[in-house]
């Protein structure tokens, strides 16, 4: 056998993920704020991107200057608007009332003085007066009307400020200063004071002295460890912690379960008494720290609106607010072009001219493709539009990608981060994408969210008798389902629907209150 070094021509077929592929596909699955950043990133670096009118871009390049008509602009200092300020201050008082028809001397009570004459003659001093409160100043900038505006306090500056006052040894507020930087947005403190005592050499006795003086602190229940400590922190602020309240709230699990009975024993309470400790505790706050800092909710902007038409169809159309809309300068590339004369400057702009042109085709198939989606989408639940949840149809990606001709793949990059604006709210293109259950005598299969939709619904209506998971499994197969038990928990569960033993428990409290 011989081992010789040959040339060979041979062709073949290979798919090749260019980075304008990949590019792509990345857009398709971006959400609206990506989308949003991922666009205003590519305008700031390329410079043959433009945004349509109505959106605020960065300018390319200065402005022409200005000229007057039937004139040009030599290029100096631009010349200054004409003014009454600037015309001939020689005239008499008289003829300036005149000409401004009102009286120098017409000034409300509180705005500065009218300018005095000047002795021995008509002239008046114009001499510009302090703006004082007014913000302004005297090289005629406009107020900064931000550095008046207060920021929102954090919880650790609220905690921090209270420290300051509460303690003046430097050692103390060190430990504070820690342990106040250990508190999370909910309220509570996330590291032992084991490793606190640790990590700044102090002894235990100390920092538990000084977490004692934290807790004291507003709002009431901050810096605790766990939810007992915090509740029995706000307890004690209402001098309301007395033994058996203490009994109660160490037994949070008995409160959870809503296993009266055993907590009617642990605390050595009636009923009524029971019933009245714990609509207390329901009126504390669990996260204390919430109402500092907290995030602004950010409203969900839907993709796609669908409403409907007069012929009873469903019209289908993009959120054009939602679209980012960008467009390439071909007129400044031409300027521009001709002025390169290095080769680096060419295959810059060349370049910058290709990625754009992607960038804009690979945004309009990005919308074309979300519409072709959504448009099967609601082809598919037309009676969830029609009738709501408990029509839902079973749907998955497949289904839809063989409907419209696309890979399944594709359907699941659309359907990511994606939302669609309805009479009945706006959801996500991911909702309308459920499970499907048989059903019962070989009918139709059911939405597994229909079918949760419809647990929430029986427990809801429950009357006397509390339904078990079992009879919940009846009624739904009486009306076609075929579920088992532990899927209606598993849904249930899913609902935060206690089980029937403590739904039973709490209608048993109520009904003895």
């Amino acid at each position: 056998m011989s081992l010789l070094q040959r040339l060979e021509m041979r062709q073949g077929q290979a798919l090749v993920m260019t980075p304008q592929l990949l590019q792509a596909i990345k857009l398709l699955q971006l959400s609206q704020l990506d989308l949003a950043a991922y666009v205003d990133a590519e305008l700031e670096r390329n410079p043959l991107l433009e945004r349509v009118e109505g959106e605020a871009a960065p300018e390319r390049e200065a402005p022409e200057p200005a000229t007057e008509p039937g004139g040009e602009y030599d290029g100096g200092e631009a010349p200054e608007p004409e003014s009454w300020l600037s015309q001939d201050m020689t005239s008499s008082r008289s003829e300036m009332e005149s000409a401004l028809d009102t009286r120098l001397d017409n000034v409300f009570a509180d705005e500065n003085p009218a300018p005095r004459e000047q002795a021995g003659g008509d002239m008046l001093s114009l001499t510009p007066a302090p703006y004082g409160n007014t913000g302004g100043s005297f090289d005629g900038e406009a107020p900064d009307f931000e550095a008046s505006l207060t920021a929102e306090t954090s919880l650790r500056e609220h905690l921090a400020a209270q420290l300051d006052l509460a303690t003046a040894s430097p050692f103390d507020r060190l430990i504070g200063s820690f342990l106040i930087d250990a508190v999370d947005e909910a309220g509570y403190l996330r590291e032992s004071i084991d490793d606190v005592s640790e990590r700044l050499g102090a002894r235990l006795d100390d920092v538990a002295r000084v977490l004692k003086l934290v807790q004291t602190f507003d709002p009431p229940g901050v810096a605790a460890r766990d939810l007992a400590e915090c509740l029995a922190i706000q307890l004690r602020e209402q001098d309301r912690f007395d033994p058996a309240m203490e009994a109660l709230v160490s037994r949070l699990d008995l409160v959870a379960k809503r296993d009266f009975p055993a907590l009617r024993k642990l605390c050595g309470v009636d009923d009524e008494d029971l019933v009245e400790m714990l609509a207390e505790i329901r009126r504390l706050d669990p996260k204390p720290g919430r109402a500092f800092g907290a995030q602004a909710v950010e409203v969900l902007i839907p993709d796609v609106f669908v409403r409907a038409a007069p012929d009873g169809s469903w019209l289908v159309e993009l959120n054009g607010e939602a679209l980012p809309r960008v467009l390439v300068n071909q007129t400044y590339y031409a300027r521009v072009s001709k002025g390169a004369v290095a080769d680096g400057d060419k295959a810059f702009l060349s370049e910058c001219l290709q990625t754009a042109n992607w960038l804009t085709r690979s945004l309009e198939q990005r919308a074309r493709t979300i519409l072709k989606v959504a448009t099967e989408i609601v082809r598919q639940q037309d009676a969830f539009f029609l009738h709501g949840v408990a029509h839902l149809r079973p749907l998955n990606l497949k289904t839809v990608a063989e409907a419209i001709g696309m890979h399944e793949s594709t359907v699941s990059r659309v359907t990511s981060n994606k939302s669609i604006g309805t009479s009945r709210g706006t959801l996500e293109m991911k909702y309308f994408f459920t499970a499907a259950i048989p059903g019962a005598a070989g009918t139709a299969a059911h939405s597994s969210e229909a079918v949760r939709h419809r647990i929430k619904q029986l427990v809801d209506a429950e009357a006397a008798d509390v339904l078990s998971d079992d009879a919940l499994v009846q009624r739904l197969r009486d009306e076609g389902v075929d579920i088992a038990r532990r899927t209606v928990a598993k849904y249930r569960e899913s609902l935060r629907i206690p089980s029937s033993i403590e739904r039973r428990r709490t209608r048993m409290a109520h009904a003895g209150r």
